[in-house]
């Protein structure tokens, strides 16, 4: 069918070539055949000579094909289920919850997803595979209208739950009531927002309706962040279920969870359940967490105390010697993710409600446009990068990245202190000492992040910088568990954003970034803003407010033209950056990883829109 559709989607090129069809008949006949609309902007912009294929790789080029969209899975055809032994991992910020629907931190939806598992995911080369799913839906299968209002989804035989409990469309359904119902507090409310049924047709038969056409209609079930069904026989019990949920969760992945201390570690067993006889080949996994990344870098890449070591920010003179002194692997996948400096528009020390950083009680000094901009010419992007990211991963002015047509021109980035002073100067901040002051205020900021010694040595930097400027800075670093963590109690929390500013590292969750840049719209009656009324877990966490953003969000949920798309969110890309809503530092790496030598790295498939783990399925050791 893949070939198919590459056929299909070669013709409309060739009839657009030729004035068969015009440009936007291209454009709504390739969205629906399933291209991805960054593919069709690239593609309407290249040389004749390239045809791209649906799912976002290049498909074709001068003559040659490509091999059909799949989940890499080398060497698992002969191998033996459980034939691999105990994959230790470790995982240097430990999880804390293993629902993702309720998770805010990367670390929660790794340990996740070798449980539970989505629809559809997204491929090394960003393209959408089947996972539940017989095929991807499109026109030309029958799983998607033209008007891209109605997706049918052909669930595969055979699949059940780690319990044994067979999985069905009804879990779909519920999946989508579970996470609309405000009570639970899902953190994927927004994405799913847009559809307005969920019908199962029959056991194996799925129907999505959208009330406007979408041409994202792929997200909400697609990937390990937005994507996870959740079982109906387990979940409908209440509220205790889904306490209990949390750490225990049934899946339909190739693991179960056999046990799980917060915060420290998992330990899974194969899914003896699992609907492919020959996977898992590892019949057990070890999940370690706590320490820090170099720790986990040397325990991997040079002891070998561990198999597999994810995100290993780690300073790069540090990774190569452990590279040359050991025996592992050291993976850099590009991606979309970005390290910034988060700026809050509420007041953190003002208490109103029964919380603080009210949406309410504006920050005294942040919602200055001066002062943000000055704080921005005062980060010193090229050391940070030079010195504390692997090569690849370089300065950026923006926050949108890894998405080449949505890569905006009009953004750049200066480190400039003596204009940044003079902007202070404007805001009315004068020296008082060694620090400015204004109305008997002193500019005087609280700056958290996760503890990790990339990112204390860039609080370190940045904070030499803003204090030749007279800006106090007080350094706060938070376990990564707690900082993380999406529990309403716990009032360190990115959600709570309990400080004046923050930083931490995140990305385009997929090919349409709308479940990305809704981090900074205000939503429906300001039900976006993370606060106490919803636990939250609301994502504009920033607080920020900006009607002439939130228009364009609304406009580009509803645009199937994926060059106006595109255009759409650079637009918001740019309102964010000359706002300076926050301040982006570097264009980090999908991930930086370590395996022993041993491990087959390349049914790893990481990409920039999944998380490490998606494809543990098929994870094995070099034949």
């Amino acid at each position: 069918m893949v070939e198919i559709q590459q056929n299909k989607f070669r013709a409309l090129f060739e009839g657009l070539k030729a004035g068969d069809i015009s440009r936007r008949q291209f454009i709504q006949r390739s969205a629906a055949l399933g291209v991805s609309m960054s593919v069709i902007a690239v593609v309407l912009q290249a040389p004749s000579a390239a045809v791209a294929a649906p799912g976002g790789a290049a498909g074709v080029k001068g003559g040659r094909k490509q091999d059909a969209a799949a989940a890499p899975s080398g060497g698992t055809e002969s191998q033996t289920r459980g034939e691999g032994g105990e994959l230790r991992i470790i995982q240097h910020q430990a999880p804390t919850v293993l629902n993702p629907h309720v998770s805010t931190g990367t670390k929660d939806y790794l340990a996740a997803s070798l449980v539970l598992e989505p629809m559809m995911n997204y491929n090394q080369e960003a393209q959408i595979v089947p996972t539940l799913v017989t095929e991807v839906p499109s026109v030309e299968n029958g799983g998607l209208n033209e008007e891209l209002t109605e997706v049918t989804y052909h669930l595969k035989e055979g699949v059940t739950w780690s319990d044994g409990e067979p999985f069905t469309a009804d879990d779909l359904v519920f999946t989508w009531e579970w996470i609309m119902n405000e009570e639970n507090a899902s953190v994927s409310i927004a994405t799913y927002e847009p559809i307005t049924s969920v019908e199962a047709v029959d056991d194996l038969t799925v129907k999505v309706t959208y009330a406007e056409p979408n041409a994202n209609w792929f997200e909400p079930h697609t990937g390990t962040i937005y994507g996870p069904v959740l079982p109906r026989h387990i979940l409908e019990a209440g509220e205790d279920a889904a306490s209990a949920f949390r750490s225990n969760p049934i899946g339909t992945g190739p693991f179960k969870v056999d046990s799980f201390v917060e915060n420290d570690q998992v330990i899974y067993s194969m899914n003896e359940n699992f609907r492919d006889a020959t996977k898992p080949f590892f019949n057990a996994i070890n999940l370690k967490g706590g320490g820090d990344a170099a720790s986990a870098a040397r325990a991997v890449l040079q002891t070998g105390d561990f198999d597999l070591g994810w995100n290993l920010q780690v300073e790069p003179a540090v990774l190569n010697n452990l590279v040359e002194g050991g025996d592992g692997q050291l993976v850099v996948q590009p991606g979309a993710n970005v390290e910034r400096i988060n700026i809050n528009f509420s007041d953190p020390n003002q208490e109103v409600d029964g919380q603080r950083s009210h949406f309410g009680t504006p920050h005294p000094f942040l919602t200055d446009l001066k002062v943000r901009q000055a704080l921005n010419l005062a980060c010193d992007r090229a050391t940070i990068a030079r010195e504390f990211y692997v090569e690849g991963e370089e300065p950026t002015a923006n926050i949108l990245e890894g998405i080449a047509a949505m890569d905006s021109p009009n953004t750049s980035w200066e480190f400039n202190l003596e204009q940044a002073a003079a902007l202070l100067d404007e805001a009315g901040w004068t020296m008082d000492g060694d620090t400015r002051t204004k109305d008997g205020m002193e500019l005087s900021m609280t700056y958290a992040t996760s503890i990790n010694p990339v990112r204390q040595k860039t609080q370190a930097v940045i904070k030499a910088a803003w204090e030749q400027l007279g800006i106090k800075l007080q350094l706060q670093q938070v376990d990564a568990g707690i900082f993380f963590d999406s529990s309403a109690g716990n009032e360190q929390t990115i959600g709570h954003f309990y400080t004046d500013i923050n930083m931490f590292t995140n990305g385009a969750s997929g090919p349409f970034p709308a479940a990305y840049m809704i981090e900074w719209y205000l939503g429906p009656d300001d039900s976006n803003v993370s606060q106490k009324e919803n636990d939250w877990s609301g994502q504009n966490r920033a607080r920020y407010s900006n009607p002439e953003f939130d228009a364009l969000f609304d406009q580009v949920r509803l645009e199937t033209d994926p060059e106006v798309a595109a255009d759409l969110f650079i637009q918001m890309n740019d309102i964010l950056i000359n706002d300076v809503v926050m301040i982006p530092l570097v264009n980090r790496a999908a991930d930086v990883y370590g395996a022993v030598s041993t491990f087959n790295v390349e049914n790893i498939g990481a990409n920039s829109f999944e998380v490490m783990y998606w494809n543990a399925a098929n994870w094995n050791n070099v034949q």
